[in-house]
């Protein structure tokens, strides 16, 4: 039986709109002749979304106790005995009470999918595992309940529900969030403005490289080589040596120059092993470039310029930046640099820069393979570094 596929909406902070956007899909598709059931939907007392439930089959929760209290939970057996093609399943992060048979909502879901249920369902960028820390020092708010990042990535389809921290305010003031008693309290803690503005940017991001994955497995799959410039991505080529760290700072100052510009680093290894390069050196630019907020990779070839280029592509960089050459006339004259190699190669996709440095063998100059860019994308140098 082929697995059911996910699909999550997601949103930067309680009151968006995921559930409701949730259930006028659920609409959309039964009016399109799909068995669609609400497997669980919690309304909150939200009037709207309470309406939104009205004409679609609700699968009766079960009752469970716990600590001499009475909970509702949803049954996942009777959704799969139901068995529609499509199940509505509200906060993929709930923990299931005690004595449930799984502990949390999204392996109940798992299941479902495991027997060829299609799901939807909703998450607060909040909730995920990996961003609990950084939530809880914008909010001062911990949360209890959280799910695996990974489960929200191998979803087949993420839906992300925006809404300005304004709106947000406004739909609170309105009554349309919480219960009027409880309005101000939230206004003037978890939802001030700039924690609605923060979590926002971050759930924007998250979501943004959930498309960027995406997109390189659409160019894997379809063995598409060249770079699709869909944001500036800088790859600095790192040879352990000493200029390691000012290559690395001037990737950094050229990526944060655009919006959404990332950077990452790379060295290349010969079969031999490290070829010269200093242990040391190369760990504490590791360290410097993660502080920076990159990443750090090693590849190995005979070729180091033909895998960084390979890597590049893989990874869809716009551009590379390699420090200027330490060898000596002589030994240009012999065989060419790196910089020389990577310019060669890297065709009209990708733009290379060559960056001067205080250990280069001879003068200041910088090169560039493509016509000038625009000025956000011009590395910094002195106009004296460019002839």
């Amino acid at each position: 039986m082929p697995r059911g596929k996910l699909c999550v909406y997601l949103g930067a902070a309680p009151g968006v709109g995921k559930t409701y956007a949730m259930l006028a899909e659920g609409h959309s598709m039964a009016g399109r002749g799909t068995d669609v059931v609400i497997g669980f939907v919690e309304d909150y007392g939200r009037l709207p979304t309470r309406r939104m439930t009205e004409g679609l089959e609700t699968v009766p929760r079960r009752t469970m106790t716990y600590r001499g209290a009475s909970f509702t939970e949803m049954d996942p057996d009777a959704v799969l005995a139901r068995h529609p093609e499509v199940a509505l399943i509200d906060e993929l992060a709930h923990t299931n009470i005690p004595g449930s048979r799984r502990e949390k909502r999204w392996q109940d879901i798992e299941d479902l999918l495991g027997a060829g249920i299609d799901v939807i369902s909703t998450v607060n960028i909040q909730h995920l595992a990996s961003l609990n820390d950084v939530v809880e020092q914008i909010t001062g708010v911990r949360q209890q309940e959280t799910v695996p990042d990974d489960v929200v990535r191998r979803a087949d389809q993420i839906e992300f529900v925006d809404m300005s921290a304004e709106a947000l305010r406004r739909r609170m003031v309105r009554g349309n969030v919480y219960p009027q008693e409880k309005v101000d309290a939230a206004l003037t803690h978890y939802f001030r403005s700039g924690n609605l503005t923060a979590l926002r940017e971050i759930a924007l991001l998250w979501a943004a490289d959930r498309v960027e994955e995406a997109l390189l497995r659409y160019r894997r799959d379809h063995h598409i080589q060249q770079p699709w410039n869909t944001r500036e991505r800088l790859l600095v080529a790192l040879s352990g040596g000493p200029e390691g760290a000012t290559l690395i700072r001037r990737a950094k100052r050229i990526a944060a120059r655009g919006a959404g510009g990332e950077f990452l680093a790379i060295h290349a290894r010969t079969g031999d092993g490290l070829a010269g390069a200093s242990p040391q050196l190369l760990a504490r630019q590791r360290e410097l470039v993660e502080e920076l907020g990159g990443s750090f990779h090693t590849v190995t070839g005979d070729d180091p310029a033909r895998v960084i280029l390979a890597f590049a592509r893989k990874v869809n960089a716009t551009q590379i930046v390699v420090g200027a050459t330490r060898r000596s006339r002589l030994k240009e004259l012999i065989r060419r640099g790196m910089d020389e190699a990577l310019i060669e190669g890297s065709g009209d996709d990708i733009d290379v820069y060559v960056v001067t440095h205080a250990e280069a063998a001879h003068g200041r100059w910088l090169r560039r393979r493509t016509p000038a860019p625009a000025p956000d994308r011009t590395p910094d140098a002195p106009e004296d570094d460019i002839e």
